[in-house]
């Protein structure tokens, strides 16, 4: 299933899920059925046009049906009498980021029905199942009927889940070195839930080296656990009470949905970007202190109580890296309103353009404020090694350390793994000589070639030279500009069996950017940007169609009122 907010009509500039909180119940199915028999009454002169424009308003129909039908199991639950008003469940994910919506429309069917029997679930069970489907449907698909340069050239091409797969060659000779290969009777045994303390001793000393720490890190200030989504779970759980709330600027990864939403039950307070460039934006998506104060004032008015500031650095999906200055306003800004700041550096060494400096928060020397400063960093994207499931936390607050390592007991990796990642983290000289380099010569491969097809093509992205992505904008293709097109088109590249990320799903304010994922394959890249150009070239051709039958309809309209006219006269 897709969001509803996904796929409801809204005006350019204006999030979807505000139309949808303003209708009861009764008045959304009542339209969605008014939507479908419309849908189902167009014709088309073009049988091929036709039976795409049915298949994608089908799904999304059995899409939004399907919802409304869990809301409507949840309503009748709460035993509330009509006019009930009811929230959407946050926004969908996809995977660790972003794969989702547009799914074939038997998997939707037995997705709904699955969903709609499980009255035994609670009001939390019933979202958290809503967000998984409608979360992982594409991803289980592709999974299923993977794009192989051999044996399944029509295979789905994912350009939608964030893995760099560009050095999984030396990631493979790596971890089959003899050095890898070690067992004993600590190994086999449950381990201490902080991590084991070789592999924080080593976090720490590889944290102090490629952060650039101004002093040696300590590992008692180390959890680890397995992910950098079951940290963040973790910290909100730790740091908040339910229902108290973070801000978050947007777009941002829509992981941080499932992991502070719907787990930690958090409140994910947006601070909306502006796209554009103007007199105070300087560049776009530009966070400023002002945003921030301005979300923050307008939260307290309405009595919420926002515990923390959660930024990604480098930025995903812009690819951004903020300055030195800019850390220090916002951690400057969270000190004074007495705020935690949760720095999720994931991509840190994914910074590929030799004339960009990375700034970790671990760099400055007089944070200020220590004790509520909590840094988040993995192997998944930086190695390509998501496989391990790695994430470790750096918190200079002790009482906040041992608290999340309590979740080691539910988040534990296998002590195995914590040998071969202590392994790869201290092999320094091959880092430097080796991978680093080479990593970073082949991201920077991939994303001139991706970028100059952008170009030949005329869409405008975000140029950055960090993060395994490119921030794209297709808002020219969206006629009219808004989410429900977006979600359109997005089911057009599925059609394709391209697998990209909608803006929508990060939050973004204004419909038609989406995240293209370039580190992978330069032969998979070529495949999957003609099946890109293919989508666009019939975007265009049926908007001039769309144009051309309105202007006959107009015609045809003036040339009856002209002809009554003559007759009456």
């Amino acid at each position: 299933m897709s969001n509803p907010s996904d796929i409801s009509p809204t005006p350019c500039g204006q999030t979807g899920d505000q139309t949808l909180r303003n209708h009861s119940i009764y008045t959304q199915l009542m339209e969605t059925v008014l939507s479908f028999m419309k849908l189902m009454t167009g014709t088309s002169q073009d049988p091929a046009l036709e039976e795409q424009k049915d298949s994608q308003a089908s799904r999304e129909q059995e899409a939004l049906l399907g919802h409304l039908m869990i809301q409507t199991v949840k309503h009748l639950q709460s035993g509330v009498t009509g006019g009930h008003k009811f929230q959407l469940p946050c926004p969908s994910m996809h995977s660790r980021d972003n794969v989702r919506g547009g799914q074939q429309a038997q998997s939707s069917r037995k997705t709904c029905r699955d969903t709609f029997i499980s009255s035994d679930l609670s009001s939390r069970g019933l979202d958290i199942s809503s967000l998984y489907h409608s979360s992982f449907q594409d991803y289980n698909t592709y999974q299923g009927n993977k794009y192989d340069k051999k044996n399944n050239t029509l295979g789905f091409i994912n350009l939608g889940t964030s893995e760099n797969k560009l050095c999984i060659d030396l990631l493979t000779e790596r971890l089959r070195r003899s050095d890898m290969n070690y067992v004993d009777d600590n190994l086999l045994q449950y381990p201490d839930w902080r991590g084991q303390p070789f592999l924080r001793k080593e976090v720490a000393q590889f944290l102090t080296t490629y952060c650039k720490a101004p002093a040696h890190l300590d590992p008692e200030n180390v959890v680890v656990l397995n992910s950098c989504s079951s940290v963040l779970s973790s910290l909100a759980m730790v740091l908040c009470d339910p229902g108290e709330a973070f801000l978050v600027p947007t777009p941002f990864s829509s992981g941080f949905i499932f992991s502070a939403c719907l787990y930690a039950k958090v409140e994910l307070l947006p601070v909306h970007l502006d796209s554009w460039v103007s007199g105070a934006n300087t560049s776009p998506f530009q966070l400023s202190v002002g945003k921030l104060e301005q979300v923050l004032f307008e939260a307290k008015m309405e009595g919420k109580k926002v515990r923390g500031l959660l930024l990604t650095n480098p930025q995903n999906p812009l690819g951004d890296v903020y300055s030195r200055d800019s850390l220090m306003d916002y951690l400057e800004f969270a000190k004074r309103y007495h705020l935690h700041v949760i720095i999720d550096e994931i991509y840190m060494l994914t910074v590929f353009d030799e004339a960009i400096t990375f700034h970790s928060v671990l760099s400055i020397e007089s944070l200020p404020d220590p004790s509520k400063t909590h840094v988040i960093w993995g192997t998944s994207k930086d190695f390509g090694i998501s496989g391990l499931c790695f994430g470790a936390l750096y918190t200079f607050n002790k009482a906040v350390a041992s608290a999340v390592s309590s979740f080691g007991s539910l988040h534990s990796i296998s002590s195995i793994a914590q040998y071969k990642l202590r392994q790869l983290l201290q092999d320094r000289e091959w880092l430097d000589s080796t991978y680093l380099p080479i990593n970073h010569f082949r991201l920077r491969t991939a994303h001139k070639y991706i970028t100059n097809e952008l170009k030949a093509l005329n869409v405008p992205f975000l140029n950055r030279g960090s993060g395994l992505f490119v921030w794209i904008n297709l808002r020219k293709y969206l006629h009219p500009c808004t989410f429900e097109e977006e979600l359109l088109l997005h089911r057009h590249f599925l059609d394709k069996k391209l697998i990209l990320s909608p803006g929508k799903s990060f939050m973004c304010k204004d419909p038609g950017w989406f995240r293209l994922v370039f580190a992978d394959n330069h032969l998979l890249l070529r495949s999957a940007m003609h099946r890109f150009h293919q989508v666009l070239l019939e975007q265009e051709r049926n908007w001039t169609r769309r144009q051309l039958e309105d202007a006959i309809e107009e015609d045809l309209l003036t040339s009856n009122t002209a002809a009554a006219t003559n007759l009456k006269g």
